[in-house]
């Protein structure tokens, strides 16, 4: 190798270039978010009566996706606009479902004091990391997931979301 010092360079780069590229096709998620969704359908919450849900009922659906929080006030004025709206895409296959990060008591509170027509689970402090999967790095709330009935992710909102905006973004669906 002593002749051909530049030779010997160019293949261990060209080794070193597929070799990281092998390692990353094959051992790193193509879509994160992707999994995401997956740990959402794993999970097991408490509605916000107390009885233990399995989030993977709502798998096959259209899937508004809510993190919300009652001491959020964006969140709270947002909520009649979705009940509303849940009575209006029932029938589209589209479900609605509010992920409060918050404690137990305080969505129960919240639940009784308020008409939701769509279902809340209490996921606490771990709703805000589940929230960071989906691409919330900011962590700000309300933080809104469309999610298609195969499980792809087709839109993302963060903040107080505009009705119009939503329903442009239902026809993604």
């Amino acid at each position: 190798m002593k002749k051909h010092p530049i030779l010997f360079c160019v293949v261990a780069m060209l080794f070193i270039v597929i070799g990281a590229y092998v390692s990353n096709s094959h051992f790193t998620p193509k879509n994160p978010q992707n999994n995401a969704v997956r740990t959402l359908f794993s999970q097991k919450l408490p509605d916000a009566q107390g009885k233990t849900q399995a989030l993977s009922q709502w798998q096959g659906k259209h899937l508004i996706l809510n993190f919300w929080a009652p001491w959020c006030a964006p969140c709270v004025q947002e909520m009649p606009e979705l009940s509303a709206l849940q009575k209006e895409i029932t029938a589209k296959n589209i479900q609605i479902i509010g992920i409060g990060i918050d404690s137990a008591a305080h969505i129960a509170e919240f639940s009784e004091k308020h008409k939701v027509d769509y279902p809340l689970y209490v996921a606490g402090i771990s709703g805000a990391e589940l929230a960071r999967q989906f691409g919330n790095q900011a962590g700000g709330l309300p933080f809104t997931v469309l999610i298609d009935a195969t499980g792809q992710i087709k839109k993302t909102y963060i903040g107080r979301l505009k009705m119009e905006e939503l329903q442009q973004g239902l026809l993604l669906f």
